[in-house]
């Protein structure tokens, strides 16, 4: 029998190549420093920055700093239980979490571990929770409007799916509640909601998911919890986490919506970890890198070009101010990585003014490209009578004598003030919007008082709630034309006006 040479080599070198795989040489190091969710690490020579490592006791960790003879890690989940001289596993690996429609109407922490106690997330899928955000290429303008149910946020702040609107304001204003608006206000629209709380209390976070359930959000929203009681390292990772699980959404064409609630907690999550790993502070002991923090997150927020499927992710930060303090070093970056603020003002809050949005400094840099044609129509006199009328109002208390043109401006002012105020957790169809701000901004002929300047100030609301029952009872089609077309034409302002009419001749007393 003759021994062919050839042939054995080939089984042997793939022998070899079978058992190389199977052999799983991972480096492993020794803990020589524990606490506050950081740890230093000896023996962890080939350590890439960003490496997910396992210690001994299964908690996962994460490489933070690479020093000269050792490590800094942060530690996802319990680090009490980690001491001194305990054994840590490269694994070669980037953090990821679990992705795909097993997420959706779930409460999971930042590693995609479900605390609503319910099952385990039967998902095969993973996305790394820190990648490169797509070029300018990849992108496209943000022109679909992402409706929010707010009156004043539809007409005067839109936001633009693709698009990143910071809400910013002072503690206790009403920022998470426009955020929950907005979430509620995607029913039925197809967009995929991420809800990602860091540092909340627990009992908080309830209240909102119990919100999300009873208005039927739940359906299509996914609750990420980094909450106060959790050690700054998942806070840190949270935001990546929620926007990870969207980004699986939005490579598929969908569209969805991220809030991070709020990430000036993040920021200080952030320094916490620099500060006990010997980063050097820098302003307000930040470290130099916490823009980036912010930066490489919300540049995640993007319109898709329709060669990589038109997906969108629009993103809504909150950040919490120190009495207004608009111009410190946290709300200064988040401000200039967004594409527009809406700013809340503690003093109309307490003046019953809800949403207490200042429409002065509140912006949308994607403006009228992010509303639908009728909305545009419409609004554009709204911000400028409302920025007059409190112009006029710090006048007026003067105790001047004022003119009938001026005056007039002031009761329209105040009107509209009325009229765009809501309710919480009540967010309004687009075609409803539309023809309330009408109402309030429109006339039946040039130079003759507008349908709401003889109403009295404080029934404006009972006006809206009776003129629009009445539409859904007199005049249903207007409404169905207005939804359909998203644009008031001239026989849909025709029918408008008669409605209007026939409401104030015979329903409205």
């Amino acid at each position: 029998m003759a021994i062919n040479v050839a042939e054995i080599t080939s089984v042997l070198k793939r022998e070899i190549a079978g058992f190389a795989q199977q052999v799983q040489v991972s480096e492993v190091g020794t803990v020589v420093e524990v606490g506050d969710g950081i740890a230093r690490i000896y023996g962890l020579r080939n350590a890439m920055a960003g490496e997910l490592l396992e210690f001994q006791n299964g908690t996962m960790g994460q490489v933070f700093n690479l020093e000269e003879d050792s490590i800094g890690a942060v530690i996802f989940g319990e680090y009490l239980h980690i001491k001194e001289g305990d054994s840590v596993k490269s694994t070669g690996r980037l953090l990821e979490v679990p992705v795909g429609d097993a997420v959706i109407g779930r409460v999971v922490n930042p590693l995609g571990i479900p605390i609503d106690g319910g099952p385990a997330i039967a998902s095969n899928e993973t996305r790394k929770l820190d990648i490169v955000a797509p070029g300018i290429a990849g992108r496209k303008p943000v022109t679909e409007p992402l409706q929010t149910g707010i009156k004043a946020i539809d007409s005067m702040v839109p936001i633009g799916r693709g698009q990143r609107e910071l809400i910013i304001g002072d503690r206790k204003t009403g920022k998470s509640a426009i955020a929950i608006d907005t979430i509620i206000n995607q029913k039925g629209t197809g967009v995929k909601c991420f809800y990602v709380a860091i540092g909340q209390k627990e009992s908080t976070v309830a209240a909102i998911v119990d919100i999300l359930k009873a208005n039927g959000a739940m359906d299509y929203t996914t609750v990420v919890v980094a909450s106060a009681a959790d050690p700054a390292p998942l806070q840190y990772i949270a935001p990546y986490a929620g926007c990870a699980m969207a980004e699986y959404f939005m490579w598929k064409g969908e569209a969805t919506l991220c809030v991070y609630d709020d990430l000036s907690k993040q920021a200080a999550a952030y320094r916490q970890l620099s500060l006990l790993l010997r980063r050097p502070p820098g302003r307000e002991a930040y470290p130099g890198d916490v823009f980036y923090l912010h930066s490489r997150l919300l540049e995640r927020a993007v319109k898709l070009s329709d060669e990589n499927g038109g997906g969108s992710l629009t993103a809504l930060p909150i950040i919490e101010t120190q009495e207004g303090e608009v111009s410190a070093y946290i709300p200064t970056n988040v401000i200039s990585i967004t594409d527009g603020q809406i700013y809340l003002e503690p003093d109309l809050f307490f003046a019953g003014v809800r949403p207490a949005i200042n429409v002065g400094i509140s912006v949308s840099r994607v403006g009228g490209n992010a509303q639908t044609k009728a909305m545009k129509k419409i609004a554009g006199s709204l911000r400028l009578d409302l920025a007059a009328y409190r112009e006029l109002e710090a006048f007026a208390q003067l105790g001047t004598e004022l003119d009938k043109a001026t005056q007039a401006q002031l009761d329209r002012g105040a009107r509209l003030v009325e009229l765009l105020k809501q309710p919480q957790y009540r967010p309004m169809p687009m075609e409803q919007e539309v023809m309330i701000i009408y109402a309030g901004t429109q006339s039946p002929e040039k130079g003759q008082p507008g349908y709401l300047d003889n109403v009295p100030v404080n029934r404006v609301q009972e006006f809206q709630t009776q003129f629009l029952a009445y539409v859904d009872a007199t005049a249903p089609e207007l409404r169905q034309n207005l939804a359909s077309k998203k644009e008031l034409t001239p026989e849909i302002e025709k029918q408008l006006k008669d409605v209007l009419k026939s409401f104030k001749a015979s329903a409205w007393k």
